[in-house]
Protein backbone atom coordinates (compact mmCIF):
# COMPACT_ATOMS: atom_id res chain seq x y z
CA UNK A 1 0.00 0.00 0.00
CA UNK A 2 1.31 3.39 -1.25
CA UNK A 3 0.18 7.19 0.18
CA UNK A 4 1.44 10.31 -0.87
CA UNK A 5 0.64 12.57 1.87
CA UNK A 6 0.89 16.53 1.60
CA UNK A 7 -0.18 18.50 3.94
CA UNK A 8 -2.54 20.92 2.76
CA UNK A 9 -4.44 24.80 3.67
CA UNK A 10 -6.95 23.42 1.90
CA UNK A 11 -8.05 20.62 -1.05
CA UNK A 12 -11.17 19.33 -3.05
CA UNK A 13 -12.13 16.59 -5.29
CA UNK A 14 -14.64 17.57 -8.20
CA UNK A 15 -16.39 15.12 -10.33
CA UNK A 16 -18.24 15.76 -13.44
CA UNK A 17 -18.19 19.83 -12.60
CA UNK A 18 -19.42 18.78 -9.26
CA UNK A 19 -18.03 19.57 -5.91
CA UNK A 20 -17.82 16.02 -3.97
CA UNK A 21 -15.90 17.24 -1.09
CA UNK A 22 -13.40 19.34 0.30
CA UNK A 23 -11.66 19.98 3.45
CA UNK A 24 -9.04 23.15 4.87
CA UNK A 25 -6.19 22.30 6.75
CA UNK A 26 -4.93 18.73 7.24
CA UNK A 27 -3.77 16.07 4.93
CA UNK A 28 -4.68 15.32 1.55
CA UNK A 29 -3.74 11.58 1.46
CA UNK A 30 -3.69 9.62 -2.21
CA UNK A 31 -3.56 5.90 -1.53
CA UNK A 32 -2.17 3.43 -3.85
CA UNK A 33 -3.27 -0.49 -3.14
CA UNK A 34 -1.41 -3.74 -4.95
CA UNK A 35 -2.84 -7.35 -4.87
CA UNK A 36 -0.52 -8.37 -1.77
CA UNK A 37 -1.76 -5.27 0.60
CA UNK A 38 -3.84 -6.70 3.70
CA UNK A 39 -5.11 -5.64 7.03
CA UNK A 40 -1.63 -5.60 8.34
CA UNK A 41 -0.68 -2.86 5.96
CA UNK A 42 -4.70 -0.55 7.09
CA UNK A 43 -3.40 -0.70 10.20
CA UNK A 44 0.06 0.31 9.91
CA UNK A 45 -0.40 2.94 7.34
CA UNK A 46 -3.24 4.81 8.74
CA UNK A 47 -2.00 4.99 12.19
CA UNK A 48 2.01 5.69 10.89
CA UNK A 49 -0.12 8.65 9.05
CA UNK A 50 -2.36 9.96 11.55
CA UNK A 51 0.88 10.20 14.03
CA UNK A 52 2.59 11.91 11.46
CA UNK A 53 4.27 15.29 13.17
CA UNK A 54 4.18 17.34 10.41
CA UNK A 55 2.45 20.32 11.28
CA UNK A 56 4.04 23.14 13.36
CA UNK A 57 4.08 24.11 17.40
CA UNK A 58 4.35 27.49 17.97
CA UNK A 59 8.00 27.47 18.11
CA UNK A 60 7.54 27.04 14.34
CA UNK A 61 8.92 23.26 14.68
CA UNK A 62 7.34 20.13 12.73
CA UNK A 63 6.27 18.68 16.18
CA UNK A 64 2.41 18.27 15.66
CA UNK A 65 0.55 15.82 13.96
CA UNK A 66 -3.06 16.50 12.16
CA UNK A 67 -5.36 14.85 15.31
CA UNK A 68 -3.45 17.26 17.73
CA UNK A 69 -4.07 20.30 15.28
CA UNK A 70 -7.83 19.46 15.16
CA UNK A 71 -7.50 19.28 11.19
CA UNK A 72 -9.32 17.23 8.46
CA UNK A 73 -8.21 14.98 5.80
CA UNK A 74 -9.15 13.70 2.84
CA UNK A 75 -8.66 10.40 0.75
CA UNK A 76 -8.25 9.95 -3.13
CA UNK A 77 -7.71 6.40 -4.34
CA UNK A 78 -5.16 6.60 -6.81
CA UNK A 79 -3.84 3.64 -8.61
CA UNK A 80 -1.32 5.19 -10.52
CA UNK A 81 0.86 5.65 -7.65
CA UNK A 82 2.31 1.99 -8.30
CA UNK A 83 3.39 2.65 -12.40
CA UNK A 84 6.25 0.92 -13.16
CA UNK A 85 8.20 3.00 -16.13
CA UNK A 86 11.28 1.08 -16.10
CA UNK A 87 10.69 -0.13 -19.91
CA UNK A 88 9.47 2.32 -22.78
CA UNK A 89 7.62 5.50 -21.64
CA UNK A 90 4.50 4.40 -20.89
CA UNK A 91 3.64 3.11 -17.75
CA UNK A 92 2.55 -0.42 -16.60
CA UNK A 93 0.37 -0.44 -13.77
CA UNK A 94 -0.02 -4.39 -13.13
CA UNK A 95 0.72 -4.11 -9.33
CA UNK A 96 -2.39 -2.34 -9.10
CA UNK A 97 -5.30 -4.61 -6.94
CA UNK A 98 -8.27 -4.70 -9.48
CA UNK A 99 -11.36 -3.47 -8.13
CA UNK A 100 -12.60 -6.32 -6.31
CA UNK A 101 -9.29 -6.56 -4.43
CA UNK A 102 -8.74 -2.12 -3.83
CA UNK A 103 -12.12 -1.54 -3.16
CA UNK A 104 -12.73 -3.30 0.28
CA UNK A 105 -9.32 -2.26 1.26
CA UNK A 106 -10.04 1.20 0.07
CA UNK A 107 -13.29 1.75 2.21
CA UNK A 108 -11.14 -0.51 5.25
CA UNK A 109 -8.55 2.37 5.26
CA UNK A 110 -10.41 5.83 4.95
CA UNK A 111 -12.52 3.76 8.20
CA UNK A 112 -9.46 2.89 9.77
CA UNK A 113 -8.04 6.52 9.23
CA UNK A 114 -11.48 8.09 10.74
CA UNK A 115 -10.97 6.11 13.45
CA UNK A 116 -7.28 7.33 14.12
CA UNK A 117 -8.41 10.85 13.25
CA UNK A 118 -11.67 10.66 15.58
CA UNK A 119 -13.78 12.14 13.43
CA UNK A 120 -15.25 11.35 10.10
CA UNK A 121 -13.37 12.23 6.73
CA UNK A 122 -13.88 13.53 3.22
CA UNK A 123 -13.25 10.80 0.05
CA UNK A 124 -13.26 11.06 -3.85
CA UNK A 125 -15.19 8.40 -5.33
CA UNK A 126 -13.11 5.58 -6.19
CA UNK A 127 -12.89 4.58 -9.84
CA UNK A 128 -14.29 8.18 -11.19
CA UNK A 129 -12.33 10.94 -13.15
CA UNK A 130 -11.89 13.34 -10.35
CA UNK A 131 -10.05 16.45 -10.63
CA UNK A 132 -8.50 17.14 -7.17
CA UNK A 133 -7.28 20.48 -6.46
CA UNK A 134 -4.83 21.43 -3.61
CA UNK A 135 -2.93 24.41 -1.61
CA UNK A 136 0.51 22.32 -0.67
CA UNK A 137 1.33 24.13 2.66
CA UNK A 138 5.36 24.12 2.93
CA UNK A 139 5.53 22.32 0.76
CA UNK A 140 5.03 19.33 2.81
CA UNK A 141 4.98 16.16 0.64
CA UNK A 142 5.57 12.69 2.09
CA UNK A 143 5.60 9.08 0.31
CA UNK A 144 5.05 6.35 2.19
CA UNK A 145 5.15 1.97 1.27
CA UNK A 146 4.24 -0.16 3.74
CA UNK A 147 6.75 -2.58 1.86
CA UNK A 148 9.14 -0.60 3.67
CA UNK A 149 8.48 -0.19 7.37
CA UNK A 150 10.96 -1.87 8.34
Amino acid sequence: MRALIQRVTQANVTISGSERSAIGQGLLILVGIENSDGEEDISWLSNKIAGLRIFEDQQGVMNLSVKEIGGEILVVSQFTLHARVKKGCRPSYIDAAPPEISIPLYEKFVESMARELGKPLQTGEFGAMMQVGLINDGPVTIWIDTKNKF
